[in-house]
């Protein structure tokens, strides 16, 4: 990871307020740095703040997908996605398929404000970081 971090940004409905005020907390550490979010996160962040974004699909339009195809290829570095637990969602399995590739990938990820404020705040958030990457080929070697 380079200093500069790509981070993406997502919320359910619900915690759209949160997210968005956390942005609005730490703008200035997030404009230093190369944003993503889904639809309507995307929007909601990009008419608030002066921050540059780059907007993807909604979540359940395949956003989701397309963050986790990302974090594959290594072109995201962190995500802060801020899910409400009370609600069951219709795009679950693609939620669920986007944590995974956080953890298969090793990127940092937080699911709640507090997590997100002590990523965020991180001095390895500004600095060049190299993630351990476990290799998992082992388990490819399997199916074949």
């Amino acid at each position: 990871m380079k200093k500069k971090k790509r981070i993406a940004l997502v919320a359910h409905d619900q915690r759209k307020k949160d997210l968005l005020s956390w942005v609005e907390y730490n703008a200035d550490v997030l404009s230093k740095h190369e944003l993503y979010a889904t639809g309507t996160t995307g929007k909601i962040i990009s008419e608030a703040c002066s921050i540059d974004i780059h907007r993807l699909k909604s979540g359940p339009l395949g956003g989701d997908q397309q963050l986790g195809a990302m974090i594959a290829n290594g072109e995201l570095d962190m995500l802060i996605f801020l899910w409400d637990p009370m609600t069951s969602q219709p795009h679950d399995v693609d939620i669920k398929a986007l944590l995974r590739m956080s953890v298969l990938y090793n990127i940092p990820v937080a699911c709640n404000r507090s997590t997100a404020d002590f990523i965020i705040s991180s001095s390895l958030s500004t600095e060049e970081y190299d993630p351990i990457i476990k290799d998992y080929s082992q388990y490819i070697s399997r199916e074949t």
